[in-house]
């Protein structure tokens, strides 16, 4: 896996992946950016979610569960010296579907943030993870 970050300007920088994707990062304007992308550090924490998120979803799949929907909702705090580094990561999982099993669901979120997921157990070497979850009830999957 392969990334490119260029400077673009200011404390502007564009990212590119081996996937041809890009993305643009930026500050805010009382650190010099123009506030035009998210920043590296939200990135990581969005990153985080969505490779938890993919598995929670793929897994429950797999059991044949009738998912919906997955929202992983994050609240994260930093250290307040340098380096920054996440130090506490909640993740709330809002699934949504007909007649899911809590048991299966708990599975799935523990088997990601134990097995699976590398960006959780990666930030997990700084950060306390923590993690809960809720079931929305629909008529049809």
């Amino acid at each position: 896996m392969k990334a490119t970050i260029r400077w673009t300007g200011d404390v502007s920088f564009e990212g590119s992946a081996d996937s041809g994707h890009k993305v643009i990062m930026d500050g805010p304007p009382d650190h010099g950016g123009k506030n035009k992308g998210p920043r590296p550090m939200e990135l990581v924490l969005i990153g985080m979610g969505g490779c938890t998120a993919f598995d929670v979803v793929h897994i429950l799949k797999k059991s044949r569960q009738q998912i919906a929907d997955c929202v992983a909702r994050i609240d994260a705090e930093r250290a307040e010296t340098d380096p920054k580094v996440f130090t506490r990561i909640h993740i709330h999982f809002i699934v949504t579907g007909k007649q899911l099993d809590p048991k299966r669901v708990e599975n799935a979120i523990n088997l990601s943030a134990e097995k699976y997921c590398s960006a959780s157990i990666m930030l997990g070497r700084t950060a306390q993870i923590t993690h809960d979850f809720e079931i929305v009830e629909v008529a049809a999957a």
